[in-house]
């Protein structure tokens, strides 16, 4: 992997991240159409761009964290999905294929454009990330559990989850990329633990690259996308999923 390439991935990264249309499916097109070997150089160069990432929202919502009482909210969302993960992880690793990120792209659209079909922002309850309850917190976690399955992306899980709860869309939004921080944390320990063997320096330009890189692009990315959620739906991103999971069956698959 070259510098060019590290900063693409990096870009990719930090904008499907926290996206609701999978980082997952994007990396590994973005990789295959670059002809990046998944060799021991692309996994220390995921745990550090998925590292970097999580640590852009740590930062963009440092003051709300420390004040309060959010992050017991953010640690009841992880309990379903660390249950889930720790007791039936071979068995989600088994399910990895291109034609299961591909389904689940698809059907992650649909569902999507199901739920803003019904969707009324009127009607919500809850505006504010202060004003989520530790209920809708569990809520939300249990819907975080899809996201086991490759494809589903986990943005997009608890944007539903959240929505199906009675949040708004900028609160689900943001509850959304809060949720992220302990699921991205243990599952890059997790990874960072698994390949233990693998981990060296000898790129640490690159992984600093990707670092910075995906850091920059991921607190962009996340304060634009809160201003799009202010004035607009998911119904694109549910269109985008669809045909992206099209292409990924017809070229990939």
């Amino acid at each position: 992997m070259d510098i060019l390439q590290a900063i693409i991935l990096s870009i990719v990264e930090g904008v499907t991240e926290l996206l609701p249309i999978s980082s997952t499916g994007h990396m590994i097109v973005v990789s295959h159409l670059m002809n990046i070997p998944q060799n021991s150089t692309h996994v220390n160069f995921e745990i550090a761009v998925q590292l970097s990432a999580i640590l852009a929202v740590c930062y963009q919502y440092l003051d709300k964290l420390r004040r309060g009482h959010l992050w017991k909210k953010i640690l009841v969302s992880f309990i379903p999905t660390g249950i889930v993960g720790l007791l039936f992880y071979r068995e989600i690793t088994a399910l990895f294929s291109v034609t299961t990120v591909a389904l689940t792209f698809i059907l992650g659209g649909i569902v999507f454009l199901v739920v803003e079909w019904f969707y009324r922002e009127d009607k919500c309850t809850t505006r504010s990330l202060e004003d989520i309850t530790y209920r809708q917190s569990l809520m939300v976690g249990v819907a975080q559990v899809f996201s086991l399955i490759p494809g589903t992306s986990r943005s997009g899980a608890t944007i539903i989850g959240g929505l199906l709860s009675n949040l708004d869309r900028k609160a689900a939004t943001e509850f959304s990329f809060l949720c992220a921080i302990p699921v991205i944390l243990t599952a890059t320990l997790f990874s960072m633990y698994k390949n233990l063997e693998n981990l060296d320096t000898g790129d640490i330009y690159i992984l600093i690259v990707g670092f910075v890189v995906t850091f920059i692009t991921t607190l962009l990315t996340v304060r634009l996308f809160l201003k799009y959620v202010e004035k607009y739906n998911f119904v694109p991103f549910g269109i985008y999923r669809i045909v992206f999971g099209l292409i990924l069956l017809l070229f990939f698959s």
